[in-house]
């Protein structure tokens, strides 16, 4: 598409979409027309793509998520269909800064964290390999929430992406699923009729997903939650103003909020509402099209792979058996091994409360037929397996794991020790009952959007080096090890990380009024703030070498920047304390006229894709410091090493894997193994020991304990004190004198500004491998059991 083309398609949609002509065009109005124009140039790739699929009789791969995490899709969109030189020539000749267009796209919030960022990554993948796939999720008008900090707390606010128009998506009334709740269950013989009490609308929103160079596209399938029947004229006309819109108001929760608030047992029903709601709405569309193409839902294994993400979607197994036993007439027994043929289930976590459970009154009042189908796939699985030991239904709970375990004829774990934690913790029992269910795909990242797009610096130099082939095939990386020896192309490497830097410090000057300087160590810990991540050993750290600059500031310190990113649910007490905690202490270090030049603390507000996209090519160092043996893998840690940081961390997830690619001599490693962690978590006083046996960690605590940082409330944070002095489950005191030393040999190191360069260089080299082109290609080999379709190159046409 030449610059012309696309300056008179962005007018086209200037005039004639959005109403305005140039001379009072706002950047909204700006990216709308830009949106739209490129919107038209995936439109056409799209439909051909799904004509194909239909044409050669595909088997379709449907991966259910609660999240997805897609951030923005312009510059996406731009990267991917190679329209860049047109794009900016076209909004340079009219005056429109580029820059501007891509700040002013909301952010998606159709997601939380890793979990939503690797289903947004995986679609990426399946479009650039040509597989024919759909996701399905929720079309969340407030998404999680915004963040924002008032005297250092996190404040939740309503996420308002949607308050503007979304240029991305079209609107589908015609896919409109009737979804119902409670009622009863009239029993014919083996089958039966569910009739629900309570009834409403799922309603379709697509979003194409363009695959690199435009070769192939799928689509996002987004459920809004509608009444069956909307506003009630005869009680407005009574006055019953609120009443009359009731219907509307009840209907659109289901599809309002990402993870409500399950303190409540209104937010837990609401919860299971909304994870049934998503998964009958998603399955209903999947039969549907099926049936379209077949008439024997016995095919369904060979044409359909259905993946749910994490527990959320585990009531998919009964909800299949329901549809194909009760309403289609297949046998009870054939009906759950067609629907276990079809369905794989990705566990994401090893945290008990992260297996969701439901208990059984709240799930036979809500899904009373599914709450029979659930005992009845336990009874059949308890004759399958000769044993009574493991149920889904099991203690007045529905444990939605071992269903989504019993229900799948696959069951991946995320990393290699994730994986095989599995086997000996949460899936003991059943792996021995099935030792060829469980399977490892290490999860990847999309290097389009977190290299490509994200880093052009170094994806410019990158390209010059060895050409373009690493874009979709991100093992030829491994072709800039010679690189690392070449100093004259070491130094552009740490120019354009620097020029990165430079780029973040001045961001963080506008936009948090914090200077820093870009000649520092960037440390950086971005994700979830979660016990479990340990961001708060990182700020005992951080207040351990504060107090020792503090001491001796006229020593030659080696200058930090601490940068914390992140959001800490609602009524999650204990996360929200270690917010509050980091920009206490950010105000007080930050301002600290014997320390400020060598320490400074920042926490940037709303943690999200684009945040990140601005952080992780900027950052030295990357934080991943989590118990050995809770994080499943981690996405973060491989964008921060794809984009040139080295890793501090433990030996949990996908830092293994890092590690054994980049190399130990490349990772600053510390901690104690899984397995140490459980023999210390069994030793009485394990806290009280390692924090006698350390005086920086003691006076740390005391510094927090005696309101250093809270001076207007000295025992603000005694809930993390007293935590970290007695129980201390995630080992943050035992591993903190290991982590202290190993944080120290990242300052010896980084003083040695050309090795680390190359130590940089290698990280990049060597975690192509962390493609999530690779990680789809397994689940195609080991679980999907599908191919890709042969792909027709655009710029070949």
């Amino acid at each position: 598409m030449t610059s012309a083309d696309m300056k008179a398609a962005i007018l086209h949609h200037l005039t004639y979409t959005q109403g305005k002509d140039a001379a009072h065009a706002q950047i909204y109005d700006w990216r709308m027309a830009l949106s739209y124009a490129v919107r038209d140039k995936i439109v056409d790739r799209w439909f051909e793509a799904t004509r194909r699929a239909y044409a050669e009789q595909r088997k379709r791969v449907y991966y259910l998520s609660l999240e997805f995490l897609i951030g923005r899709l312009l510059k996406d969109a731009v990267v991917n269909m190679r329209l860049e030189e047109s794009v900016t020539d076209a909004l340079r000749q009219l005056g429109v800064p580029w820059d501007e267009i891509i700040e002013d796209e909301p952010d998606a919030a159709l997601g939380n964290g890793g979990l939503g960022r690797l289903a947004a990554c995986f679609m990426e993948s399946q479009a650039t390999l040509g597989l024919p796939a759909m996701g399905y999720g929720i079309r969340y008008e407030n998404g999680l929430f915004r963040q924002s900090f008032e005297d250092g707390r996190q404040v939740e606010e309503p996420e308002d992406w949607l308050s503007q128009t979304h240029a991305w998506e079209f609107v589908r009334p015609e896919v409109s699923i009737d979804i119902g709740f409670g009622g009863h269950v009239q029993e014919i013989g083996s089958r039966a009729n569910w009739y629900p009490s309570e009834m409403l609308i799922a309603m379709a929103h697509d979003t194409p997903v363009i695959g690199w160079k435009g070769r192939w596209g799928n689509t996002l399938r987004l459920w809004e939650g509608r009444p069956m029947h909307g506003f009630d004229l005869a009680r407005f006309n009574r006055g019953e103003y609120a009443a009359a819109a009731e219907p509307e108001a009840l209907a659109r929760t289901l599809s309002r909020v990402l993870y409500p608030d399950d303190h409540t047992d209104q937010g837990k029903e609401l919860r299971l509402k909304q994870e049934f709601f998503h998964t009958a709405a998603s399955l209903r569309d999947i039969i549907r099209r099926f049936e379209s193409e077949y008439d024997d839902l016995r095919l369904l294994p060979k044409k359909a792979a259905i993946q749910i993400n994490d527990t959320h979607p585990a009531i998919a197994g009964p909800e299949l058996v329901r549809i194909l036993h009760d309403e289609r007439g297949i046998d009870f027994e054939e009906a759950v091994g067609i629907a276990r043929n079809t369905i794989s289930y990705t566990n994401h976590t090893l945290l008990p409360e992260a297996l969701e459970t439901w208990g059984e009154a709240r799930m036979g009042r809500l899904l009373p037929r599914h709450m029979q189908l659930i005992d009845r796939i336990d009874d059949l699985h308890r004759r399958e397996t000769g044993t009574n030991h493991v149920n889904a239904h099991q203690d007045g709970k529905v444990h939605m794991g071992t269903l989504g375990f019993i229900m799948a004829h696959k069951v991946n774990g995320v990393a290699a020790l994730h994986t095989e934690l599995q086997k000996t913790t949460v899936f003991k029992e059943l792996h021995e009952l099935h030792p060829d269910r469980i399977v490892n795909q290490t999860n990847g990242v999309t290097p389009r959007r977190w290299l490509l797009s994200c880093n052009p610096r170094l994806a410019g130099l990158i390209t010059d080096t060895i050409g373009d082939s690493w874009v979709d095939h991100a093992e030829d990386l491994l072709k800039l090890e010679p690189s690392a020896d070449d100093t004259a192309w070491v130094e552009k490497f740490s120019a354009a990380k620097r020029a990165n830097k430079v780029d973040l410090s001045n961001w963080i000057a506008e936009t948090l009024e914090v200077s820093v300087d870009p000649e520092s160590i960037f440390d950086i810990q971005v994700k979830r703030i979660h016990e479990y991540k340990r961001q708060h050993m990182n700020l005992l750290e951080t207040i351990a070498h504060w107090l020792e600059i503090r001491d001796n500031p006229n020593a030659d310190w080696v200058p930090r920047v601490k940068i914390f990113g992140g959001k800490a649910f609602p009524n999650y007490t204990y996360a929200k304390e270690m917010v509050h905690l980091a920009n206490d202490m950010a105000k007080m270090m930050n301002s600290d006229p014997l320390t400020s030049r060598y320490l400074k603390v920042v926490f940037p507000p709303n943690y999200n894709v684009s945040l990140a996209e601005r952080l992780i090519p900027a950052a030295d160092l990357s934080e991943q410091i989590s118990t050995a043996g809770k994080e499943a893998s981690g996405t973060g840690n491989m964008k921060f090493s794809l984009n040139g940081a080295l890793t501090i961390g433990t030996l949990d997830g996908a830092n293994v894997e890092i590690r054994d690619l980049v190399k130990p001599e490349n990772f600053f490693l510390f901690g104690m193994t899984a397995d140490e962690v459980m023999e210390r978590r069994a030793e009485s006083g394990h806290a009280a020991r390692a924090i006698a046996d350390d005086p920086r960690l003691a006076r740390a605590l005391d510094a927090i304990r005696s309101g250093r940082f809270s001076p207007d409330e000295p025992g603000r944070y005694h809930m993390i004190t007293d935590n970290l002095c007695h129980h201390d489950y995630f080992m943050v005191c035992s591993d903190f004198s290991d982590y202290w030393r190993a944080q120290r040999e990242v300052d010896t190191a980084f003083q040695d500004q050309a090795n680390w360069a190359r130590m940089a260089v290698l990280n990049t080299a060597r975690t192509g491998w962390f493609s999530s082109d690779r990680t789809i290609r397994g689940y195609m080999k080991d679980v999907w059991d599908v191919e890709a379709a042969p792909l027709v190159d655009l710029a070949a046409e």
